[in-house]
């Protein structure tokens, strides 16, 4: 993982941590239409009968429709209607469309890519720090035993913010810090260690600006990605490479106790493709499906966000490989071995998330 640690009274090291009722659309339009008082009487001879002249009398004529009454079209109209409004709340690709109506919290997500950068500047990494660093966020968690840092991606105007649950687990108290410097103190809203997902609120929050969640599922390797979060505490740092492979299985611990210094050099333990890095995961173990990069991660960079070309958030990033602590600085920091959660991870797991769900 890459969270930042420091033990209070300690050398200081760094490990990874960083919806009524149902209108019928086919209503029985003949059951509903009022009957007409005035229906043209049956006509005066027989069908077929001629006058004197030989000629047959001329048709009568249609009664007119009664003044003062207006029928109104029901069930076609309507239906249409309800078809236009669901198909632009479809159409707009997002998650939940009503936020300025319903005044809730919501998160700005995308089932396809969207240009959050202007698409003359698709691919800048000027363009999309300038677009996206106001969505990203430091987190500082206050310990028994010290204080750790990561990352956390905004979701939503009211504060609502994604991080790994490595970042907050134990914590007695969390602040964060936007990009503008403003600070808050944030509170857990829900968590999942089997994923290692985590959401907080920050408390008095508003109109902040929230990230645009993406598609993990188009990401190919070799795209372009950008990471941004706080390493070492240093809030707002962007970092950019490709992506190296995808459905790396990794595991992580899910003992909160296991990320707080415990694992030899100081680094968040994990493993796959069999191997351990960072130190032993323990017994309490879960394994997700990860994106590589080769994006510089580091300590602290844990919960902060993995973006596309055109700015949308892809991923969560969560684990590093770094080499073992050593009086050789040539061995300390990246090596271009960093993991991500899939975005469309974490968006199916948000209901939970905010149902206040602790596991």
């Amino acid at each position: 993982m890459t969270e930042s640690f420091r033990r209070s009274g300690e050398y200081e090291y760094e490990y990874p941590q960083g919806d009524g009722q149902t209108p019928s659309a086919y209503r029985q339009q003949h059951a509903s239409t009022p009957v007409n008082p005035e229906w043209p009487p049956p006509p005066a001879y027989a069908p077929g009968y001629a006058d004197a002249s030989g000629a047959p009398p001329a048709p009568p004529a249609a009664a007119p429709a009664p003044a003062g009454k207006k029928r109104t079209a029901k069930g076609p109209v309507a239906l249409l209607a309800a078809v236009a409004i669901a198909a632009a709340a479809v159409g707009g690709g997002t998650a939940f469309a009503f936020q300025e109506l319903t005044g809730k919290d919501t998160v700005a997500s995308s089932s396809t890519s969207t240009n959050v950068v202007p698409a003359s500047q698709r691919g800048s990494v000027a363009a999309i720090a300038k677009a996206v660093s106001p969505s990203v966020v430091e987190i500082t968690a206050t310990l028994s035993n010290g204080t750790s840092t990561g990352s956390g991606v905004i979701i939503s105007s009211g504060g609502e913010v994604v991080t790994n649950n490595h970042v907050i687990a134990g914590a007695t108290s969390i602040k964060a810090r936007t990009s503008d410097g403003s600070s808050y103190t944030a509170q857990v809203v829900g968590t999942d260690s089997s994923k290692d997902l985590a959401l907080v609120k920050l408390r008095g929050a508003s109109g902040l600006k929230a990230a645009a969640l993406g598609d993990s599922s188009g990401v190919t390797v070799g795209d372009q990605v950008v990471a941004i979060g706080s390493p070492e505490g240093l809030t707002g740092t962007v970092t950019s490479g490709i992506v190296s492979a995808l459905n790396r299985d990794v595991t992580v611990s899910t003992d909160e106790n296991q990320g707080q210094g415990q694992g030899g050099d100081g680094q968040w333990p994990f493993q796959f493709g069999g191997r351990q890095f960072n130190g032993d995961t323990g017994s309490s173990t879960t394994t997700y499906k990860a994106i590589q990069t080769d994006a510089s991660l580091n300590p602290g960079n844990s919960g902060g966000a993995l973006i596309d070309s055109a700015g949308n958030v892809i991923g969560i990033n969560s684990a590093m490989y770094s080499a073992a602590a050593s009086s050789d600085s040539s061995n300390a920091g990246s090596v271009g071995l960093g993991f991500a959660i899939p975005v469309n991870t974490v968006k199916s797991d948000l209901a939970k998330l905010r149902s206040g769900s602790q596991s």
